[in-house]
C-alpha cells in the first residue's frame, strides 16, 4: 500500500483550488506563476524530493493518486480545475485527471522536432513494449554496451538483454531507484546516480568512460535532455533509441504560461 503524505500549511484547504500536477521543472515555474497571481492552488508529487522545487508560500501534497483515493483529494481539497503539467510519459495520472470531469488544461512542453536536429544517429521506437519484445533479436542492442536513461522502474525488463550485451544505468539518487535497479542486477559499477540537468560535457564524458556505444532514452524534449543527448550522440557518434511519447488526447493544451493563469482565474473565480 502506497503511504501518502502531505506537507503544506493546512491539512485541509478553505477555499477552492487549482490542482497542478506536478513533478516537472515547468511544473515548479506554474507555482511560482500562481503564487505571484495570488492563486490558490495545491501541487501533487510523488515524491518529498520533487516538494523542494515549490514556492513555500504554496501547498504540496506529497504521495501517488489512484482512482480509488482521488475523488476524496478532489472533495477535501476543494479542487476547481486542473492544471497538468506532469512528465510526457506520465499518461495515467493525466488520464485520472481527465476522467474526473473537472475543467482541465494540459500544459505540454513540446517536443524536439527531429529534422530541428539531424542525426543519423537517432533511431525512434514507439514505445519500450516495442523495444523490449525483440530484445534477444534486436541489433540495435546485442553486442552492445548500452547506457539507460529510462528510469529504473523499467530496468528489469532488459534483463533478458544481459547475456549478449553490456547494461548500464543511469537514475535518480534516491534509494528507492537504486534498490530497483540493483534488484534488476545492476551493480555498483554499472550505475551513477544523478539529478538532472546533466550538462553536454558531463553527458559525453560519461559515455566516453563507459565506452557506451548505445543510449536509450525518452523522447522528453529539452527540459528532460534530449537536445543534450542528441547532440552528444552526434559528437561521438553513439546511437541513440529514443522511445517517443505515448499516444494522448487532451480535451484543452497550451505550451504558454499566461494561457494557463488565465485559464486557472477564469475557472477558479467561476
Amino acid at each position: 500500500m502506497t503511504q501518502l503524505q502531505t506537507q503544506s500549511h493546512s491539512s485541509t484547504s478553505e477555499l477552492a483550488q487549482i490542482w497542478l500536477i506536478g513533478g516537472t521543472s515547468e511544473s515548479a515555474e506554474l507555482a511560482k506563476a500562481l503564487s505571484a497571481q495570488k492563486l490558490n492552488y495545491i501541487v501533487t508529487v510523488t515524491t518529498a524530493t520533487a516538494a523542494r522545487l515549490y514556492p513555500e508560500s504554496g501547498r504540496v501534497w506529497v504521495g501517488k493518486l489512484l482512482p480509488t483515493t482521488l475523488p476524496a483529494f478532489i472533495a477535501q481539497q476543494q479542487i476547481r480545475c486542473i492544471l497538468d503539467a506532469s512528465h510526457p510519459f506520465a499518461s495515467e495520472i493525466s488520464q485520472l485527471a481527465i476522467a474526473q470531469n473537472l475543467p482541465y488544461l494540459r500544459y505540454e512542453r513540446p517536443p524536439i522536432p527531429s529534422e530541428s536536429l539531424p542525426n543519423s544517429s537517432v533511431t525512434y521506437t514507439d514505445s519500450i513494449d516495442t523495444l523490449t519484445s525483440s530484445l534477444l533479436t534486436n541489433r540495435l542492442l546485442r553486442n552492445q554496451r548500452v547506457l539507460f536513461t529510462l528510469g529504473y522502474r523499467h530496468l528489469i525488463r532488459f534483463s533478458p538483454l544481459r547475456p549478449s550485451a553490456k547494461l548500464f544505468a543511469r537514475i535518480l539518487p534516491s534509494t528507492e531507484a537504486i534498490a530497483a535497479a540493483k534488484a534488476a542486477g545492476f551493480d555498483a559499477s554499472e550505475l551513477i546516480a544523478l539529478r538532472p540537468p546533466v550538462s553536454l560535457a558531463l553527458e559525453k564524458a560519461l559515455w566516453q568512460q563507459w565506452n557506451i556505444s548505445v543510449v536509450v532514452a525518452k523522447a522528453s524534449g529539452a527540459p528532460g535532455g534530449e537536445a543534450i543527448k542528441r547532440q552528444a550522440a552526434q559528437a561521438l557518434g553513439i546511437k541513440l533509441i529514443l522511445i517517443q511519447r505515448p499516444p494522448m488526447v487532451y480535451p484543452q493544451c497550451t505550451g504558454t504560461v499566461s494561457v494557463a493563469l488565465k485559464f486557472c482565474a477564469l475557472t477558479l473565480c467561476a
